[in-house]
């Protein structure tokens, strides 16, 4: 049976791939994770008790707790998602990001090098450490051009220029090492259980609350929007069949701007959850202050794992945006959870029991 280790499995991503490769794997998850206030251990209800899936509440930064869990598990390879990952936190903190994002994963680079020099020849050429990273390390388009593997990086935010920081690191410890790397940046995710200071569940939140929905200058940011459950698939293929030493860009092919993501949730809220006094939920949008260097546009070029990989996203924007809506509509009380910190009772009644801390 393989055993993969991912980081940041309680995270919006990490979930996602924990619950797909729980549900469409044979793999054995080691869930590593130091749950901080993106870390929601209620979106890994689904599979919390099942026997293939281990929760450890550690962090990366942890050495000594990570040589521990290399040593009990013996992984078959790594996947890396445990990060702090949203720019206007970066810019009011930008020291968490640079602890977690690129000491956290010289840790756990150097705890999986340790593990892999001891393997046997067979286990260290099957071995891999798979990073996730993002398209902001590219830094900002103009009006036409995608992002390919080979764009030169030029990040523009405290965060942006972490997670670049990270990914330089992952190669250079292949070519210095051998350590068996690979690395994906994936243009901006959505869906369910994503952690409500984003756009989307920020804008539906608001939206139900009947509180403003606030824009950033004019709303004409352009990003490139993939389904989270479309990027978790991917994220299985290049662990399973991408090439060592590799970079495979992950996109959903959708440019919007931030202002007609706005109008299309919008719209959606009002056929799905129309106002009591019948107004559109259009009239709640504010346009504020950008924020301090917001890149303008970013696009993803994802030819090369469709030709290598086979992967295509099965969502379009239109129908992952409705399932996405009809998700936070239904999960009301998670949000309120994670909103209120109420998550943390949970966490304390479902698994302080059984030893997880």
């Amino acid at each position: 049976m393989t055993t993969v280790f991912v980081t940041g499995g309680a995270g919006f991503i990490g979930s996602a791939l924990v619950r797909l490769l729980i549900a469409n794997s044979d793999w054995r998850i080691i869930n590593i994770d130091k749950l901080t206030y993106a870390g929601n251990l209620e979106s890994l209800a689904a599979v919390a008790d099942h026997p293939r899936h281990v929760f450890s509440r550690s962090d990366i930064c942890d050495r000594a707790a990570l040589d521990r869990l290399f040593a009990e598990h013996r992984p078959d390879g790594v996947i890396h998602l445990a990060a702090e990952s949203h720019v206007d936190r970066s810019i009011h903190g930008p020291g968490e990001f640079i602890a977690t994002n690129i000491s956290g994963t010289f840790t756990l680079l150097e705890a999986a090098r340790g593990y892999w020099l001891g393997l046997d020849d067979s286990a260290k050429a099957a071995f891999r450490f798979q990073h996730v990273s993002t398209d902001e390390v590219y830094g900002s388009l103009g009006a036409t051009g995608l992002f390919t593997e080979t764009t030169p990086y030029s990040p523009n935010s405290p965060y942006s220029a972490s997670k670049a920081a990270s990914d330089h690191l992952v190669r250079a410890w292949m070519h210095t090492y051998g350590l068996p790397v690979l690395v994906t940046n994936c243009s901006n995710n959505y869906g369910p259980c994503q952690f409500p200071e984003k756009l989307i569940p920020l804008m539906i939140n608001n939206a139900l609350a009947a509180k403003p929905l606030p824009i950033y200058g004019r709303g004409d940011n352009v990003r490139d929007w993939l389904y989270v459950d479309d990027h978790a698939e991917a994220l299985r293929l290049v662990f399973e069949r991408g090439v060592p030493g590799e970079t495979y860009n992950i996109g959903g092919g959708a440019e919007r701007t931030n202002l007609q993501v706005v109008d299309s949730l919008c719209r959606l809220l009002d056929l799905q959850r129309p106002r009591s006094d019948g107004r559109s939920y259009s009239e709640l949008k504010r346009f504020v202050a950008d924020r301090p260097g917001h890149d303008q546009r970013y696009a993803i070029d994802a030819g090369k794992i469709a030709r290598e990989l086979g992967w295509v996203p099965r969502e379009s924007f239109e129908s992952g945006l409705a399932r996405t809506v009809a998700w936070y509509l239904a999960n009301g009380d998670w949000i309120a959870h994670v909103e209120s910190g109420e998550y943390q009772h949970w966490l304390e009644k479902n698994y302080a029991e059984r030893g997880v801390a």
